[in-house]
């Protein structure tokens, strides 16, 4: 069971279970399913008690990966539709890092290797640990072929634990080769798909559906160590998630950890800080070049690009906006 009996997350992922169970003919506990429906956020216990049941009632290694490739963007709450609407799957990926709170526990990360990028996932299931992290990454396999009108094409999945017998059937059923006993939980896929378009990309929905994100996130938690972060953040802009971690005496990964108890990740309160810092410095009229120094960012074209995805404009666009008085149309 969950050490924190208060952590919470949105009801669509389990009734995506709860769905997947009813079409297959797996029997749940009425009173679970009962709470389960009745409740607007589910309790993690809950989840645990309904992934232990819908897995013993499966009886197959491969309900998590199967379950994977039945989700669909609306189980995935109001962060499966922002991911969708992004403009490429790079930015996409970028929006998983920060929202995958909502969607459930765990934490998502990007990685460049050379010429590839592992998007890996971090958790700390206590209860069917093996099949969740095959369902979160095979979710995200299948939406990312579904987003991307099936353009995109990973080089592997690769996951830290053994195989699950002498002749592991997950590479037939995801079309892709599937790697056991790796250093980590990871989809791999060519740096250059990051550039793919997505078939529903809408800008405006896009930053409609962030607000809504950022919204849930706050339901869901943002609890005393957010806040703690923030005013981190807020004195030291240029600082990363190690030093960050540093002052508040944890390691870079704990406080990934705690925050996702919380329903949040370093990337969500780090980024929304800094997007509050951008627009505030932006509109007493300083120098594009001199906010981007001070946020930490390499140079004016990082922070331009991280500026874009955050208010879907450049920084110079709403430096020129406040300064001359204008607002968005």
């Amino acid at each position: 069971m969950d050490p924190r009996p208060g952590r919470e997350v949105t009801a669509q992922y389990a009734h995506a279970l709860l769905q997947a169970a009813q079409e297959t003919g797996i029997a749940l506990d009425d009173s679970l399913v009962a709470r389960l429906r009745a409740a607007e956020r589910v309790p993690l216990a809950w989840q645990d008690e309904l992934w232990e049941e819908y897995c013993a009632g499966a009886g197959d290694p491969l309900a998590g990966l199967r379950l994977g490739l039945r989700m669909q963007v609306g189980h995935l709450d109001s962060a499966g539709m922002l991911l969708v609407t992004c403009a490429t799957l790079g930015e996409a990926l970028e929006e998983l890092t920060a929202y995958a709170p909502v969607i459930g526990p765990g934490a998502f990360t990007l990685h460049r290797d050379g010429p590839l990028v592992r998007v890996e996932f971090e958790h700390d299931f206590g209860v069917r640990p093996l099949e969740r992290t095959e369902a979160a990454l095979t979710t995200l396999l299948h939406l990312a072929r579904w987003a991307t009108g099936g353009h995109v094409a990973p080089v592997a999945l690769e996951l830290a634990h053994a195989a699950p017998g002498p002749d592991p059937a997950h590479a037939a059923v995801l079309g892709l080769p599937v790697r056991f006993d790796a250093a980590g939980h990871a989809l791999v896929l060519e740096a250059a798909q990051l550039d793919l378009p997505l078939v529903q990309a809408n800008a405006a929905l896009r930053d409609h559906l962030r607000e809504l994100a950022d919204r849930t996130l706050a339901r869901l938690g943002e609890q005393d160590l957010a806040v703690r972060v923030r005013e981190v953040v807020l004195a030291h802009p240029d600082w990363g998630r190690e030093r960050v971690a540093e002052h508040l005496a944890h390691s870079g990964r704990h406080l990934n950890r705690l925050l996702a108890e919380d329903g949040l990740s370093f990337s969500a309160v780090r980024e929304r800080t800094l997007e509050q810092l951008a627009v505030r410095a932006l509109e007493r009229g300083e120098r594009v070049s001199d906010v981007a120094l001070r946020l930490g960012y390499s140079d004016e074209t990082a922070f331009a690009r991280a500026f874009r995805r955050w208010r879907g404009e450049t920084p110079g666009q709403a430096r020129a906006r406040s300064t001359s008085g204008a607002r968005p149309s």
